[in-house]
């Protein structure tokens, strides 16, 4: 299996949307244009990362500023964690918000944040829930946050 930044391989950006699209039904573009101002990002915000088996994306996560949520100050976040079914439990999602929040604290930012309806996966995976936030539907939701820089002294 191989993880991808997809910054350093832009050839993959359509492949990429379409996985994405197919697990969130967010619109295809709109991943298309977060990948490409990944480009350009001075603070590793937006970022693209999947894993592929052979030419299949059997996984994959986004880091974006805000993720449909009414709390900006909570930045960046976490988005769109996905590991196709047979591949759950073998680490995957793991090894790719290590990976993330890794980044992340190479561009200087030492705090990450995502929001789920998962209940104790997140927490198996070093990140601390700190409440219910409000989404722009205005449903509730559990968001968690990370220090980065705990992440990498402890990697």
């Amino acid at each position: 299996m191989n993880l991808i930044k997809l910054s350093s391989h832009p050839e993959l950006f359509a492949k990429a949307a379409d996985f994405f699209h197919g697990k969130w039904g967010v619109p295809v573009q709109a991943y298309l244009d977060s990948m490409y101002e990944s480009l350009t990002a001075k603070e590793g915000v937006p970022e693209w990362y999947i894993v592929l088996k052979g030419d299949e994306i059997i996984a994959g996560l986004g880091i974006i500023e805000n993720d449909f949520h009414k709390r900006p100050d909570l930045r960046p976040n976490i988005c769109a964690v996905y590991v196709k079914e047979p591949y759950r439990r073998q680490g995957i999602a793991r090894r790719l918000m290590d990976t993330a929040c890794n980044d992340l604290y190479n561009h200087g930012v030492n705090d990450v944040y995502l929001i789920t309806d998962h209940t104790d996966f997140y927490e198996r995976c070093g990140w601390e829930f700190i409440g219910e936030i409000e989404e722009n539907s205005g449903n509730m939701v559990r968001c968690y946050h990370r220090r980065t820089q705990a992440l990498r002294d402890n990697s």
